[in-house]
């Protein structure tokens, strides 16, 4: 009986400390902001994105454009209506809100203007996290995209700018999404996440981008000739090319590092950010606030 006494106390201390830790995982929720340049862009990190909504985080993911140019066939209203459908459908597989600004694909410049729509986004969100691309990239818009993102960093704390709208506090983290490109400097990764189990709703929501999957960027690489006709077998011809852009193999390093050898050496899809400078900056300490799925 003297045995039995103690371990009750024992299990009723392992049971508080485990209330509690689960208590203190809902004690706070993120707002997180992806910004890519086009409707199908905020994905590049869709398996990170449904990783926070499933634990109760609010993600906005927005394209700056409205997508409304990258087409063969229709016409840039058709495009711009059918964008912002597939732009939604992509958000509800995730959970998250997708918005669309009304900028014309193909047509972003870095102005004061745009910066103060950035400045706007942010603010009316209070993120907490940003997301965006590095401002060097094949596409303009995505370079202006990132450019508008930094320019809009700072300034988010600034009363005097855009005064209609409370200034943040304290300035978001801003990140950068994973490229392949080197110049003038190859992308570093910071934190990597494990997406094995989150690769194939990734999938799902490129799959919900129509126009862009099936239509203009098969004739854009001239391969429109090889999509399938059947939608299951079209999800399964664009998975087999595009999980190949979340391959973990070029940050294997990165993940041994960060989840050691005998898990890093076995993920084989993963979703990189590197730290931009701007804002808060992303720790050693920090990384389980911001990414709370992280083992």
């Amino acid at each position: 009986m003297k045995k039995l006494n103690f371990i009750l106390p024992a299990l009723f201390i392992v049971a508080l400390f485990s209330n509690l830790a689960a208590q203190n995982q809902q004690d706070y929720s993120l707002n997180i902001l992806v910004i890519g340049a086009h409707p199908d862009d905020p994905e590049k990190v869709g398996g990170t994105v449904l990783k926070w909504t499933q634990q109760g985080h609010n993600v906005v993911l927005v394209s700056v454009t409205n997508g409304n140019a990258g087409h063969h066939e229709l016409t840039a209203d058709q495009l711009e209506r059918a964008r912002r459908d597939e732009a939604r459908k992509a958000g509800e597989v995730v959970g998250a809100r997708y918005i669309v600004l009304d900028i014309d694909d193909g047509q972003l410049m870095p102005s004061y203007e745009n910066r103060l729509k950035i400045i706007r986004l942010i603010r009316e969100h209070k993120a907490d996290v940003v997301i965006t691309h590095r401002p060097w990239d094949y596409h303009p818009d995505h370079r202006y995209t990132g450019q508008l993102v930094l320019d809009a960093a700072y300034m988010v704390t600034v009363p005097t700018i855009v005064p209609n709208i409370p200034h943040l506090e304290r300035n978001p983290m801003f990140l950068y999404m994973s490229d392949r490109f080197t110049q003038p400097l190859a992308f570093q990764p910071d934190v990597c996440i494990d997406i094995d189990d989150a690769i194939e709703t990734k999938m799902d929501m490129y799959h919900a981008h129509t126009s862009q999957m099936y239509e203009w960027l098969p004739y854009n690489r001239g391969v429109l000739d090889q999509v399938p006709e059947g939608d299951a077998e079209r999800r399964a011809w664009m998975g087999e090319q595009r999980k190949g852009g979340s391959s973990a193999e070029p940050y294997r390093d990165k993940l041994i590092e960060l989840y050691g050898r005998q898990r890093g050496t076995r993920i084989n899809y993963a979703e990189c950010f590197q730290d931009s400078e701007y804002g808060r900056r992303l720790t050693k300490e920090n990384i389980g606030y911001y990414f709370p799925f992280f083992d």
